[in-house]
């Protein structure tokens, strides 16, 4: 099946050094993008942390300190990575919970304000959860009708984007309308609808800590973690200013705090008023 694009989908995966959206780094990023007119362009980087890599991601990953020691940087690279993604939209496994949230740290880092609202994200693990609930390998397994520890090797991004790819289209193909019996598992090959169908939370930004909520009848972004939970920020700003001081100088991903300082900018505008 050809993927019904309007824009090139960038499917992506990264290798890092760890799980921890603020303190950890890429090590790998690797995309295929897929253009409307069914052009595809690969790519794949091994990109130096600046720091150690821990023995237990080298056993995982296979890639170590010396892979590393002479490859560039995020910030060398994220010129090149801005202009792969610009444009597109993005797919990836699990990307929406872990890739992109650190994709996005990775590009505030190195001073580039990536705007991803402009990106329809389509996360096949959601996806396949939904459908499913599995994991990569018995997706692979499910809707490739193939093991994917026979065609790849485990744990590097390269591999794992191929897979992504395969399993993503093969998800699009088994439940195309009519080819299911279950009406209930259709999924329709348009971006929009994926999209919306790899949401899982309504998040503000990209951790979770702020959420969308109705309010009184109104959309409203709350925060969801802290002694203002569920309160929305616009109210905790004007009553307890201090909290946005505290959240921008604690150990929160550089998104998070993007996120607030714009809800604070909007506010005071429209207080001035």
């Amino acid at each position: 099946m050809k993927l019904n694009l309007t824009k090139p989908l960038v499917i992506f995966d990264l290798e890092t050094t760890g799980l921890d959206l603020v303190k950890d780094r890429v090590i790998q990023l690797s995309y295929i993008k897929v253009y409307p007119d069914g052009r595809e362009e690969r790519g794949n980087e091994i990109i130096n942390p600046e720091r150690p890599i821990e023995p237990v991601i080298t056993q995982l990953t296979g890639i170590s300190d010396d892979d590393v020691k002479d490859k560039p940087t995020f910030k060398q690279l994220s010129t090149k990575f801005q202009e792969v993604f610009t444009g597109s939209d993005i797919a990836g496994f699990n990307s929406n919970h872990f890739d992109v949230p650190l994709l996005a740290e990775e590009f505030l880092r190195a001073g580039i304000d990536f705007d991803f609202s402009k990106c329809r994200l389509i996360d096949a693990q959601t996806i396949f959860h939904k459908m499913e609930r599995r994991n990569l390998a018995a997706a692979y397994r499910f809707y490739c009708g193939r093991r994917m520890e026979d065609d790849f090797e485990a744990h590097r991004a390269d591999q794992d984007t191929e897979a992504t790819y395969r399993v993503l289209m093969g998800e699009l193909d088994k439940y195309a309308p009519g080819a299911n019996e279950d009406e209930e598992k259709v999924l329709e090959n348009d971006m929009d609808k994926l999209a919306e169908f790899s949401k899982v939370n309504d998040n503000v930004d990209f951790a979770g800590r702020i959420i969308w909520q109705e309010v009184n009848g109104q959309r409203t972004e709350v925060f969801n973690f802290g002694k203002h939970k569920g309160k929305p920020v616009a109210d905790v700003l004007r009553f307890d200013p201090g909290y946005y001081s505290w959240i921008l100088g604690g150990d929160f991903t550089y998104n998070t705090k993007q996120v607030l300082t714009r809800i604070r900018l909007r506010e005071s505008t429209l207080n001035k008023r």
